[in-house]
């Protein structure tokens, strides 16, 4: 094999030095015969099963059981006589001496570094020091690093770096490893819940010819075998609900990638992961119900307790939580009652005077979810189900059953932060298409986030479709509270970042 390479755009002189040195290591493999990037290694055991399985082994005891296992090397002390090697469940310090290795291997010592990958051979023991430790009687490398790692002992701290070369990060950071292996936890622990509920996972498309089940715009790209633009889903509802009307299951649910072309904060990236679900003959009271459920459950499978910690905040999640209408959180944080107001103009002339600012050519649901945005969702902290959103921001949802002017929608909030939205399913097809042809006049007047008319959604409405709840929980937000991330770049493996600057 070949050990020149050419010099990696983005890596600096110093870095450049070390990979020349490593290089020259590469090579002293090669021309020993050995293969720096072999095919396997068998393995008998991972590092956490040896520390719990000899936590009981006495301080300065020797065994005779032998085992292997591989790793990366984070530390390498006394010319290698001393490794730590670290696996994907922990660290083990192994020993490397000429009176348990043969001279090839005492040989190979020479050329390994922080970074490479190496299996071990040998003897289990614990030191006089209370380590536990592997004797090496065999060292075989695994793959040569050629960059060198970061100074372990400030591990990865650019939070630029950190996002950008993950990989990086997921070496140095424990606490970068445990976040995103929680958020898997958190999506099996889902999926587990549905799944004994009686629900079915489902998939339905990420490109579709009529983005729809959200309000927010798409992107958009081309098929050219096709000839015609197709948009990236920005929510898979409408597919969901095809789904409950053809009978495949009363109870689907889809843990699904969905791109929404917005901008970029600390709690929002245009490529997300959401739950969404929909349940026959239920309604948003039910949804409520299985919102707290499915929250209590993982708050309780990761920390075993219902409260946990974000940043100054502890935020507990012991049910049932506080649920009160928009208007009356409005009405209880500024004294205006917007029930009241008959107007648009009059709810606009208000909110001005609340020190709101508002468009003149917003509606009364608009203002009232403006007024709300400022003055009340900064103090929803603890977990707090909004209901009984206006009509004409919820093109989706069934109208209340006691107001006309409102719907049965609720979005669920938690530190200040929209984490879950949900609906009693509107399932008169000939109101749904009112909503949508009133959705299409507002993007006629420029408003690109409007919803667009799905003609065969309302085909498959008419063919009848059962009541139904429907509940969206974003996965990305509800990560970044059950491991305390202050950003949504923490809980996402490799968030969409702006291009380096040359």
């Amino acid at each position: 094999m070949t050990v020149s390479s050419p010099i990696p755009a983005d890596i600096s002189q110093e870095e450049n030095e070390f990979r020349n040195a490593r290089l020259a290591k590469l090579k002293a493999l090669v021309d020993k015969g050995i293969t720096p990037y072999p095919y396997k290694f068998n393995c008998s055991h991972k590092t956490a099963e040896l520390q719990t399985k000899y936590e009981k082994l006495a301080v300065g005891e020797e065994t005779k059981d032998e085992v292997s296992l591989a790793g990366r090397i984070m530390a390498c002390r006394n010319s290698g006589m001393f490794i730590d090697l670290r696996d994907d469940t922990g660290k083990i310090q192994i020993f490397s001496h000429k009176d348990y290795l043969n001279e090839g291997d005492q040989e190979l010592l020479k050329l390994l570094d922080v970074g490479d990958f190496i299996g071990v051979k040998g003897l289990i023991r614990r030191t006089p020091r209370g380590e536990l430790t592997i004797n090496s009687s065999q060292i075989e490398i695994l793959s040569k690093a050629l960059l060198p790692l970061p100074e372990k002992y400030h591990g990865l701290t650019d939070q630029e770096v950190r996002y950008r070369q993950r990989y990086l990060d997921l070496i140095m950071n424990e606490e970068s490893r445990e976040t995103l292996r929680n958020r898997s936890r958190i999506v099996s622990e889902i999926r587990a819940c549905l799944i004994e509920k009686g629900f079915l996972e489902v998939e339905t498309p990420m490109l579709q010819r009529i983005p729809g089940g959200a309000t927010a715009k798409p992107f958009v790209t081309h098929h050219n075998a096709l000839g015609m633009d197709l948009f990236l889903r920005i929510a898979p509802e409408l597919y969901l609900k095809r789904l409950v009307v053809g009978g495949l299951s009363e109870k689907v649910f889809e843990i699904n990638r969905s791109f929404r072309n917005e901008g970029i904060s600390t709690r929002h990236n245009p490529e997300f992961t959401m739950l969404e679900l929909y349940q026959a003959y239920a309604d948003y009271n039910d949804m409520m119900d299985l919102t707290e459920e499915i929250f209590g459950r993982l708050v309780e499978t990761l920390y075993g307790k219902t409260a946990v910690t974000f940043g100054e905040h502890t935020i507990d999640f012991k049910g049932p939580w506080q649920r009160k209408s928009m208007c009356q959180l409005v009405c209880d944080e500024t004294k205006v009652d917007f029930l009241t107001i008959e107007s648009d103009q009059e709810a606009q002339d208000m909110a001005k005077k609340l020190g709101v600012s508002v468009d003149k050519k917003d509606s009364w649901g608009k203002v009232v979810e403006a007024v709300f945005a400022e003055k009340v969702e900064p103090n929803l902290i603890q977990p707090t189900h909004v209901t009984d959103f206006p009509l004409d921001i919820s093109p989706l949802a069934k109208v209340h059953r006691d107001n006309p002017r409102l719907t049965e929608r609720f979005e669920t909030f938690i530190n200040a932060w929209e984490v879950a939205n949900a609906f009693s399913e509107l399932t008169d097809p000939i109101d749904q298409r009112k909503r949508f042809e009133a959705q299409v006049r507002e993007r006629e007047s420029g408003d690109e986030e409007a919803q667009h008319l799905d003609q065969d959604y309302l085909t498959a409405m008419e063919y009848g479709m059962p009541p139904m709840g429907g509940l969206g929980i974003g996965i990305d937000r509800l990560t970044m509270l059950l491991t305390n991330s202050p950003s949504i770049r923490d809980v996402i493996a490799f968030p969409t970042m702006r291009p380096k600057k040359d």
